[in-house]
């Protein structure tokens, strides 16, 4: 198949995902390449929202092009479970096309090379149209990728199985490097859930036509933390690239002066490895009673704490906790905190997380043991690697927030020896990731085998 037209240089168009914490990440890669590719333009669609800060601009070499013009006219939402994305998912694949159209048009030049997120199995049919390869990206871990390329494969396994035996099924007989992964551990959708919901099905499809289509995918991660998955995923792809985590490999912009709690952990009063960080994400909120159960296990340790709590959620605190709590040194709740630099700082000794991918790599990049509550997707998976398999935290008894079950698990971690078995275990997975990072590391190695690849102006 000959070379599209390109003029000049390569044009690479992605196409980012606009749901949770999808687009931020691949924002970050777009950024990098465009910065180490001066002569690539490139199109992103809706990404250019939720940059780091809101006065940062694009480079001058990326375009943002909106794709979706959001519900239609005279459609009424019904509040059904995943609507949003039901309704940009139909939209997408005609959107998308106009996008890159357009794109095409300002640059004068056809593109090259098309980078999208893994959800979108359809670009495997709009990179045969255009004429050039289709790179994918994987926004949450390795162990979580591999679950779903095995989905058809557990399917088949578990299918006759009786539901309460298939949900304390191990599956290292099916899939590799789970041998401690129960079937309940997996994300929805994979062997449990609605397997027919339009997420479902998008990630079912996405299974299947990644490994077969695309030119090469990629993922926030690093060699060094899941050798036998990561082994096993590149023997199953044509190009699999670790090229994490984002945030060693390319710094964030350092976070505002206007952030109060950095000083407040700089505090003479504060032994390190002492404070716990609570923090769940962007998306998910715990219910009030968990709310209220975190509060009053803080408030029954004395334990130093920094929240990272969304002000519409401070209602379910005990009335007069964030005032007592900072009145008497013990901690802060904020509405949002610097989390790289948090977890970064000597001070801080266990976090307590949702255990989104981010926040996982994260906190191990800061050497930070963690206590996990999680809530959905590939939560529960990260949750179960983090205890069982790396041995750098501990899941709530029960899966959720009481006051006795988080008091147990802090003091677990922050005064027990097995807290500093954790510590240990989590400082050398921390220097892995700051090797892999390193100019000739091997992350580094896969991010500059990515700007080549993107950078062609051939199929491979």
């Amino acid at each position: 198949m000959p070379p599209p037209t390109t003029g000049a240089g390569p044009h690479v168009a992605v196409l980012a995902f606009p749901f949770g914490t999808h687009a931020g990440p691949l924002l970050a890669v777009v950024d990098r390449l465009a910065a180490l590719s001066p002569s690539t333009p490139q199109s992103n669609a809706s990404a250019f929202k939720n940059r780091p800060s809101a006065d940062a601009s694009p480079p001058a070499n990326v375009r943002a092009h909106d794709v979706w013009d959001g519900i239609p006219e005279g459609y009424e939402l019904t509040g059904r479970h995943q609507e949003a994305i039901e309704l940009f998912m139909s939209a997408a694949p005609a959107g998308f096309r106009q996008g890159i159209a357009a794109a095409e048009a300002e640059s004068g030049r056809k593109v090259s090379c098309l980078v999208t997120d893994a959800f979108y199995w359809f670009a495997a049919e709009m990179a045969e149209e255009l004429r050039a390869p289709w790179v994918g990206f994987w926004t949450a871990g390795p162990n979580a990728l591999s679950a779903h390329l095995y989905t058809d494969r557990l399917r088949e396994a578990l299918g006759n199985v009786p539901v309460a035996e298939a949900e304390e099924a191990q599956l290292g007989s099916i899939v590799l490097g789970m041998s401690k992964i129960r079937v309940k551990d997996l994300p929805e959708g994979v062997v449990t859930g609605n397997l027919t919901s339009i997420f479902s099905t998008m990630l079912h499809n996405m299974s299947t036509h990644l490994p077969k289509s695309a030119a090469a995918v990629f993922i926030n991660s690093f060699r060094g933390l899941d050798p036998t998955i990561t082994d096993d995923l590149a023997s199953r792809f044509t190009t699999f690239l670790n090229i994490g985590p984002f945030h060693l490999l390319s710094p964030p912009p350092p976070p505002p002066n206007s952030s109060s709690c950095l000083p407040w952990l700089d505090g003479p009063n504060l032994a390190p490895a002492s404070v716990a960080y609570v923090s769940f994400g962007s998306v998910v909120t715990p219910p009030p009673h968990e709310i209220r159960a975190v509060a009053e296990s803080l408030e029954a340790t004395r334990v130093p704490f920094l929240w990272s709590l969304r002000d519409h959620a401070r209602a379910h605190l005990p009335q007069g906790f964030a005032e007592r709590s900072q009145g008497q040194g013990q901690g802060m709740v904020v509405p949002w905190a610097p989390q790289v630099e948090v977890l970064g700082h000597g001070a801080v000794g266990v976090f307590v997380t949702h255990c989104g991918w981010n926040s996982v790599l994260e906190s191990i990049a800061g050497g930070v043991p963690m206590i996990c509550r999680p809530f959905f997707g590939d939560q529960r998976l990260n949750g179960r690697m983090i205890e069982d398999v790396w041995g750098i935290g501990v899941n709530l008894e029960g899966g959720v927030f009481s006051k006795e079950g988080l008091v147990g698990c802090l003091d677990r971690v922050l005064k027990r020896e097995e807290g500093k078995r954790m510590r240990e275990n989590v400082g050398v997975l921390k220097e892995k990731a700051e090797e892999a990072t390193k100019p000739k590391g091997s992350s580094s190695d896969d991010f500059c085998r990515l700007v080549e690849l993107v950078s062609t102006t051939t199929m491979p």
